[in-house]
C-alpha cells in the first residue's frame, strides 16, 4: 500500500506534458493494437477507431492543461502551388514602354520666314511656331489678332492667346519672368516647358529684351525687345534651338536655356 501511494505521488508531481503522455499510454493499453493501427500514417483508410475510443481520445485532450497545449507545434499551411505564383506574375502591371520616354534631343520641322518689316517680329515668331504644328498663317493674318502695330506686340500674353486660338486644345500658357534676370526655379521651369512643348510637337514663343550670346559665340542684341521661336532642344533641354526672324543670315542658332531665360527677363514666354 505504501508503495502504491508513492507511485501515485510521483504520477501527480510529473509535469503536465508527462501526465498527458501517461494518459496517452493508458489509452494505448485500453484501446489495443487495433487503435494503434488506426492512428498510423500508413494504416488503410477503412480502419477507424470505435465510437467509444473516439470519445475517450476527446476526453484525454480536454484533460490536458492549457500550458501543455501551448507546446503543441501548429500545423504549417500548405505551400502555394507553382500555378499560383504564375497567376500572380501574370496579374502584375506590364513594364512601361521605353519608347514612350521623353527623348534627350528633338528638333521640330518648321517653315522659317523672316519678318516682313521691322515691327513684325511678334507675328513672324508666332507664324514660324505655328508652322511646326502644321498651321499655315501669314504674318499679316496674325498681326491683327496679336494687336501688333509700329510699336510691336505688347506681351507674351498676346502670343499665348493667339497660339491657343490656332492650336487645338489650347495647350499654351504664359510664363512671366518679371525680374531683370531669371531665378534658378524659372530656368528649370523654362527647360521643362520647352521639353514638354516640343515633345508634343509645339514650338515655344519667347519675348526677349537685351542681349545674349549663342553657343557659337554669336551676339544677339535687341534693347527694345523682340520675339523668337524655340524649335528644338538638346541635352534634356539644357540647350535650345532658336528660330529668329530678325535676320535670315542667322535664322537659327543654339543657346543655353539659362541664357534664354535671362534674355526673357522682364518679359515672358508662351509654352
Amino acid at each position: 500500500m505504501h508503495h502504491l501511494k508513492r507511485q501515485l505521488r510521483r504520477f501527480v508531481s510529473q509535469p503536465p506534458y508527462q501526465v498527458a503522455a501517461a494518459s496517452a499510454a493508458a489509452f494505448v493499453v485500453v484501446v489495443g493494437a487495433g487503435a494503434l493501427a488506426a492512428g498510423s500514417d500508413e494504416a488503410p483508410a477503412s480502419v477507424q477507431p470505435t465510437t467509444a475510443a473516439t470519445a475517450e481520445v476527446r476526453g484525454e485532450v480536454a484533460a490536458v492543461p492549457d500550458e501543455a497545449r501551448a507546446t503543441t507545434t501548429p500545423t504549417s499551411p500548405a505551400p502555394s502551388s507553382p500555378s499560383s505564383f504564375s497567376a500572380a506574375a501574370s496579374d502584375s502591371a506590364p513594364d512601361p514602354d521605353l519608347s514612350a520616354e521623353t527623348p534627350t534631343s528633338k528638333v521640330l520641322e518648321y517653315d522659317y520666314q523672316a519678318q516682313i518689316n521691322f515691327y513684325y517680329c511678334g507675328p513672324a515668331a508666332v507664324r514660324n511656331a505655328l508652322s511646326a504644328s502644321g498651321v499655315e498663317r501669314t504674318q499679316d493674318e496674325l498681326a491683327g489678332p496679336l494687336g501688333t502695330d509700329q510699336f510691336g506686340t505688347d506681351s507674351a500674353e498676346d502670343t499665348t492667346r493667339v497660339l491657343n486660338a490656332e492650336v487645338a486644345g489650347e495647350p499654351y500658357q504664359t510664363r512671366m519672368i518679371s525680374g531683370g534676370s531669371a531665378t534658378p526655379t524659372q530656368m528649370d521651369q523654362l527647360q521643362a516647358d520647352v521639353v514638354k512643348a516640343i515633345t508634343d510637337d509645339r514650338s515655344v514663343v519667347v519675348n526677349i529684351a537685351g542681349s545674349a550670346t549663342d553657343t557659337a559665340g554669336g551676339w544677339h542684341s535687341f534693347p527694345g525687345g523682340h520675339y523668337v521661336a524655340v524649335v528644338g532642344y538638346d541635352d534634356d533641354g539644357r540647350l535650345v534651338q532658336i528660330a529668329d526672324s530678325a535676320n535670315p543670315a542667322t535664322s537659327s542658332y543654339w543657346m543655353t536655356t539659362i541664357a534664354l531665360a535671362n534674355w526673357a527677363g522682364t518679359r515672358g514666354y508662351s509654352a
